[in-house]
């Protein structure tokens, strides 16, 4: 389905906090304004009250729904990001004198390592760190012994991506957070996934937890109760008073998702975008791609121009294309376009003619 651009509207490549769909943002500022027809903002109702109950609910089942969530599993709305879970993750599902392994594949995956190393035994079972990280480890050997594996499933800022699930006999952990509703999962290969909202979902302010309940309660822990998946599921992530607004943008988002044909669509779509993008960056002599060609991500594509000294220039074309948001992570340099689910195809066939233009000119 194609999409009428807001040409007031820049293109937005941001990393995250990201774009969302236009029709998200005029249903959610109306809400502000009053939530149906409640005489109230959505920001000043109280989160037991029925609208907002049957809200929370209706994110939790469109999540089900999307993703096929296997019974036997419990969809949570936490709060303190990704980065809560790196230690929240390992602290449910690590045993005293349990062991854990973990794949190092970048930032996010290496605070996720130093947090869980607070609890208990951690082994590190691959990483690719000796290469800056444009690349997927393979062929590395999982223990039998190991309580759980965790792994991020989208490295943003180095630009790649698993496109197979690693393979253990023990419970599988992933970090989702930049990549989950892009393209079809199995949720049932998995104990714990959880992704920070502010990439494929929502705004920044709540995050998703998929868990299997089975799992939970298991560790011997004394665990504080913001910390217990358990007291979450029990209070329907109620247990304190929940992000109320950046679940209902969420719940709208999931909502446009559905129904533009939900995760078939968005995988057909997403792959589009990255083939033109990728494309252009294999055939322009005046770019290189920093990830390893197997392992691009097709949710942040990082290259880097042929002649740096040229960095500037190429900026400035950008700026006058109303692109925002592609300059690249400090860790990699160069540039990063980050091509989540809200941004459109014709927002990428800009980035590729400024590029085209920019060898025509440059080159």
């Amino acid at each position: 389905m194609s999409e009428t651009l807001n040409t007031t509207k820049v293109h937005n490549y941001s990393a995250g906090p990201c774009i969302l769909p236009n029709e998200v943002f005029q249903q959610a500022s109306q809400a502000v304004l009053e939530y149906k027809t409640t005489g109230l903002s959505i920001l000043e109702m109280s989160h037991r009250s029925k609208e907002m109950v049957a809200m929370a609910e209706n994110a939790v089942a469109l999540v089900k729904e999307i993703l096929g969530v296997p019974s036997g599993y419990s969809v949570l709305f936490l709060q303190g990001g990704a980065s809560l879970q790196f230690y929240m993750s390992a602290l449910n599902f690590l045993p005293i004198n349990g062991k854990g392994g973990y794949l190092d594949t970048g930032v996010w995956s290496n605070k996720a390592i130093k947090e869980a190393k607070r609890l208990g035994n951690i082994e590190v079972l691959a990483s690719s760190k000796d290469k800056n990280y444009n690349y997927i480890p393979k062929g590395y050997a999982v223990p039998s012994d190991l309580d759980f594996l965790h792994y991020t499933t989208n490295n943003t800022i180095y630009g790649t991506e698993f496109f197979h699930t690693p393979k253990t006999d023990s419970v599988l952990i992933s970090d989702m957070s930049s990549d989950i509703f892009s393209r079809p999962i199995n949720v049932a290969d998995y104990g714990l996934i959880y992704a920070g909202a502010q990439k494929n979902l929502g705004p920044a302010g709540v995050t998703l937890a998929i868990v299997k309940d089975e799992l939970l309660g298991k560790t011997g822990r004394d665990i504080p109760a913001m910390l217990d998946y358990k007291i979450h599921v029990e209070g329907e992530s109620m247990y304190n008073t929940p992000p109320v607004y950046s679940i209902y943008v969420s719940m709208l988002t999931l909502e446009w998702l559905k129904k533009n044909g939900g995760i078939a669509w968005m995988d057909k779509r997403n792959q589009a975008k990255a083939d033109l993008l990728y494309g252009e960056i294999d055939r322009n002599p005046m770019f290189v791609g920093t990830a390893e060609k197997e392992d691009r991500s097709r949710m942040n594509a990082t290259f880097v121009l042929a002649n740096d000294a040229l960095d500037n220039t190429f900026s400035a074309m950008l700026d006058q294309a109303n692109i925002s948001g592609l300059k690249g992570h400090r860790s990699v340099g160069g540039f990063r376009a980050s091509m989540y689910n809200a941004l459109p195809l014709e927002s990428v066939q800009v980035l590729v003619d400024v590029m085209n233009e920019f060898e025509r000119t440059q080159g």
